[in-house]
């Protein structure tokens, strides 16, 4: 017995130990990283406004936005206006809602999953999407007007989550490699029932379903802008609020239980809200991979597994990497332009192998 021990009255209670001292001004870091992404986001944005086959200095695209919004600037001529309030500004926002999108779904998928290989596609909601859409296409569906294949691509992706999640569901509890692998047999079902709508399309419905596998953003309108924007800030809005919960499922479902997360509702309400956000996305840009697997663990390796910052911070990067993607894809090839989904799988292609064999050496293996 030490002489402190020896001094202290028989029956207190010991005093609480001192946390740790952090090792690293984590908040200076997430300010830091929280203001280069809104950096890089505002200039990728406004660079993406301004090039092009007809160029608009920087200057006048600020000029022009500032004089939109009643808050100084002047207008530019009646070409560059058109020019950058008609294609170049609603191509923009969209490769910003989309990205962030993706990148904000991902981080739930890797959170749900607890798996750092996750993306929004794993369970189908991509393909389930273009399913929709390229139907609508084949049959000639028009009832909706321009809206008719957006509407389809969109309940094709709610449609499909349901059914994954339905098919992987018993006992009334959703294991993950279930729900994982259900998603694998869905994702082999639409491509064939793709392949099959191709089989039977003609050449000028073949050109618009090529854009629905390929990913682009070229269609761009104000009004596609506001057929995602609802879904888009309002998954985006909800996804924060379930962060805590994500970081108590990091422990793994039994202690989550322990401290009173509700696993399985946690799951599905998170499963609901990246089917909003990736169906939303699918049906105006196409599929566009990737995203949602890279963003959020670059973010993770440069921050940690918070997902306090991880949510925000994966939506922020998403719509940083997917204008930045959307400016080389209609500019690398010019007076062509690359497909956008082309170009995130070749870029994302490499990074998902090498997190693979850096994933599989840090576990030991697999085997």
């Amino acid at each position: 017995m030490t002489a402190l021990q020896e001094a202290r009255p028989s029956g207190a209670v010991e005093p609480p130990a001192r946390p740790a001292e952090p090792p690293a001004p984590r908040r200076g870091r997430t300010a830091l990283l929280t203001g280069g992404l809104l950096a890089a986001l505002l200039l990728l944005a406004l660079l993406s406004a301004g090039v092009g086959a007809y160029g608009i200095p920087l200057g006048d695209v600020l000029a022009s936005v500032l004089h939109r919004t009643g808050l100084g600037g002047h207008a530019l001529d009646r070409t560059a206006e058109s020019v950058l309030w008609n294609i170049r500004l609603p191509r923009v926002v969209l490769a910003v809602l989309v990205g962030a999108s993706l990148g904000c779904a991902g981080a739930l998928m890797q959170g749900v999953f607890g798996n750092p290989l996750a993306e929004p596609g794993v369970i189908g909601i991509s393909s389930g999407a273009a399913v929709g859409a390229v139907g609508a296409i084949v049959l000639g569906a028009g009832f909706l007007g321009t809206w008719t294949v957006t509407v389809f691509a969109f309940a094709g992706g709610l449609l499909t989550v349901v059914v994954v999640y339905a098919m992987s569901r018993s006992g009334g509890r959703t294991e993950v490699v279930t729900l994982i692998l259900t998603g694998i047999a869905v994702n082999a079902f639409a491509g064939a029932l793709i392949g099959l709508f191709v089989f039977f399309a003609d050449n000028a419905q073949i050109s618009q379903i090529t854009f629905w596998q390929l990913g682009s953003l070229a269609q761009a309108t104000w009004p596609k802008v506001l057929a995602v924007l609802p879904c888009a800030l309002l998954g985006l809005a909800v996804a924060p609020l379930y962060a805590r919960r994500l970081d108590l499922l990091a422990l793994g479902e039994r202690p989550a239980r322990h401290l009173g997360v509700e696993v399985e509702r946690l799951r599905v309400a998170l499963v609901l809200v990246v089917a909003l956000l990736t169906a939303a996305a699918v049906a105006v840009s196409g599929i566009v991979t990737f995203v949602g697997l890279v963003v959020p663990h670059v973010l993770r390796m440069a921050h940690g597994p918070g997902h306090r910052f991880l949510i925000p911070g994966s939506a922020l990067g998403g719509a940083a990497v997917l204008t930045a993607g959307d400016l080389a894809a209609r500019t690398l090839a010019a007076p062509a332009e690359l497909p956008l989904g082309v170009l995130t799988a070749l870029i994302g292609s490499p990074f998902f192998f090498w997190l693979l064999r850096r994933t599989r050496r840090k576990q030991g293996g697999w085997a």
